[in-house]
């Protein structure tokens, strides 16, 4: 597609491309985006998506377009709370965080805590936490 783009997308998407490139952006990275979003996700917010993926990583970001969609990637960077291997670890480590250490004689489910409670304000999406309430 990299060859003939401009006789395959609409004329309004060919503009936005040609503009980006001479802002140094990578023709085949605004063409990938494209064939997995679509023209008008492209038009309305590649640029945006560009940024965030920049600043945190574009894996988190997509992680986080999957989930909610494109049109909300402007929240990726408040809504992301780090890389964790399970719901638990971060659990864990955010009531450690919030209410400090738990004694060493207290046993706490942390899945169990998970499930519970915090799976309905957090979402885990392939390792990456995100603030449900964005």
């Amino acid at each position: 597609m990299t060859a003939n783009y401009k006789e395959i997308l609409s004329a309004e998407t060919v503009e936005k491309i040609d503009e980006l490139l001479e802002d140094n952006y990578a023709l085949d990275d605004m063409l990938e985006f494209i064939d997995n979003h679509k023209e008008n996700d492209f038009v309305t917010f590649y640029e945006e998506y560009v940024t965030q993926g920049e600043d945190i990583g574009y894996d988190v970001v997509d992680a986080f377009i999957e989930y909610h969609g494109v049109a909300y990637v402007e929240h990726v960077r408040d809504a992301y709370r780090g890389t964790y291997d399970s719901g638990a670890d971060f659990t864990e480590e955010y009531y450690n965080d919030v209410y400090g250490d738990v004694p060493s004689f207290l046993v706490v489910d942390w899945e169990a805590t998970w499930e519970q409670s915090m799976r309905y304000d957090f979402d885990f999406v392939d390792g990456y936490v995100f603030d449900s309430s964005f």
